[in-house]
């Protein structure tokens, strides 16, 4: 694997965990939202990845120059939870059925912040892999000296 394409892996790995975080930054800003413009309670986020082929030039194509074996990370698919709201019995807010029921996100603030954490520390690790690769990319301009 050549320097570029190790710089392109752990690019995708970092935009990749941003799209996450910018997902779990919603889930918790929206986890009291009753009422969304599509009607009904916020649905929570959900982020799902892919690991896609290294795109090749066309040039290493021709040359037969051909590593399956190295993938880059793509969100595909930013989708809505499937579960159900949560009903809290609130008879005084203006969402309330007429049960009094509200329905609120079914969003656990546990869940969200061990996300993030995940994802800080995913991304970290990539940056720490792009720092590794530019060192050595470093090392051996210096080696050429």
């Amino acid at each position: 694997m050549d320097f570029l394409t190790g710089m392109r892996v752990s690019g995708s790995g970092m935009s990749a965990q941003r799209m996450r975080m910018n997902a779990i930054s919603s889930n918790i800003a929206n986890v009291n939202t009753t009422q969304t413009p599509e009607g009904g309670p916020y649905r929570r986020k959900e982020v799902e990845f892919t690991a896609i082929p290294q795109q090749r030039h066309f040039g290493e194509i021709l040359a037969g120059k051909v590593d399956e074996d190295i993938d880059r990370v793509q969100v595909t698919d930013i989708r809505p939870d499937r579960r159900g709201p949560l009903l809290k019995y609130d008879p005084n807010h203006p969402d309330a059925n007429e049960d009094g029921y509200v329905a609120f996100p079914n969003i656990n603030i546990m869940e969200e912040m061990v996300d993030m954490i995940q994802a800080s520390r995913s991304y970290e690790a990539n940056v720490s892999a792009m720092n590794t690769t530019k060192n050595m990319a470093l090392s051996a301009i210096e080696i050429g000296r």
